[in-house]
């Protein structure tokens, strides 16, 4: 079981983690959308609401398998440019990492 989780843990932050980045570009970038904000707000409000506390079991969905899936859905409705502006952002860094 604890094997399991780890691969579900590294998953998780490959998957959400390249999702997380976007997101934080895109929330510093000048022309995000309106709802950006509000979405990424609410969002963490359900991160971090009581019933993770009080069902462990339904904390746990949440935290694995919801919270990611809502995390890409927000990211994949982000507008073209703000995706291109992280994408060549993304480029030059690495190129200054090689």
């Amino acid at each position: 079981m604890e094997a399991a989780l780890k691969r579900i843990i590294a998953l998780w932050r490959t998957v959400a983690g390249q999702d997380l980045r976007l997101l934080w570009y895109a929330v510093r970038h000048e022309h995000r959308p309106g709802w950006l904000v509000p979405a990424l707000a609410g969002l963490a409000l359900f991160a971090a609401e009581p019933l993770n506390v009080a069902v462990p079991v339904l904390g746990t969905i949440d935290e694995f398998v919801l919270l990611p899936l809502i995390l890409h859905g927000i990211a994949t409705m982000l507008p073209a440019h703000v995706v291109d502006g992280y994408a060549r952002a993304y480029d030059k860094r690495s190129r200054r990492r090689a």
